[in-house]
């Protein structure tokens, strides 16, 4: 029987491993990375640093641990680029009262720019993941549009995939929302959280394909 090629998958921009853990829980070679230390309990998965080295093709990495990794390629990219500044909720911020606010319209052309090249990450399959974007940013048109309640989870909170060599992620478990996920969320930390029933649906659908 011929042995099963491993796939190397790396999670740009998570620090919760929340989607890091369940493509690990199906057999995949997954890292998360991110600039704070992980907070999903595994070290050994967790790359704390820039992601911008990997995003170009960067394959060698010390993770947490202290473990030196040296992989082949890297499958699948699923990056969760910072949306404060170019987010659509942020946009009564950005312009109040008729007047732009110059340093977060920098901060949001630093923003736009970090997401193109999570689009652009070498990698054979890329996913990024952000709320919806304002307009006058001009990013390409997302994929899809997914919302938790798809997923099993009873809110609303709409979702855009931009997807390269990857299919739409099929809903799995309908929920009847019953409220908003940011509304009621105050902390923007864990409003940017991954839900667990689209972090399982990622690695259950794309894993087979890659």
């Amino acid at each position: 029987m011929k042995k099963e090629k491993t796939k190397y998958i790396l999670i740009a921009c998570e620090e919760s491993q929340a989607v890091c853990k369940e493509f690990r829980a199906l057999g995949a070679v997954a890292f998360s990375c991110d600039i704070q230390r992980c907070s999903g309990g595994h070290d050994e998965w967790h790359i704390r640093g820039d992601v911008l080295p990997f995003l170009r093709g960067q394959r060698y990495f010390t993770t947490e641990d202290g473990k030196i990794h040296h992989i082949p390629n890297w499958d699948l990219i699923i990056a969760h680029p910072p949306c404060t500044y170019i987010s659509k909720a942020g946009s009564n911020h950005l312009v109040r009262h008729g007047l732009l606010n110059k340093v977060r319209e920098a901060y949001g052309i630093v923003a736009v720019d970090f997401f193109q090249k999570c689009l652009d990450a070498k990698a054979k399959c890329v996913c990024v993941e952000n709320p919806v974007p304002m307009a006058r940013w001009k990013l390409p048109m997302a994929t899809q549009i997914i919302e938790p309640w798809q997923f099993g989870h009873p809110f609303t909170k709409k979702t855009c995939l931009w997807l390269k060599n990857l299919p739409p992620l099929l809903p799995t478990i309908f929920a009847t929302p019953r409220k908003s996920w940011v509304k009621n969320t105050h902390l923007a930390k864990k409003r940017s959280k991954t839900f667990p029933g689209i972090a399982k649906a990622m690695a259950e659908q794309w894993l087979p394909i890659l």
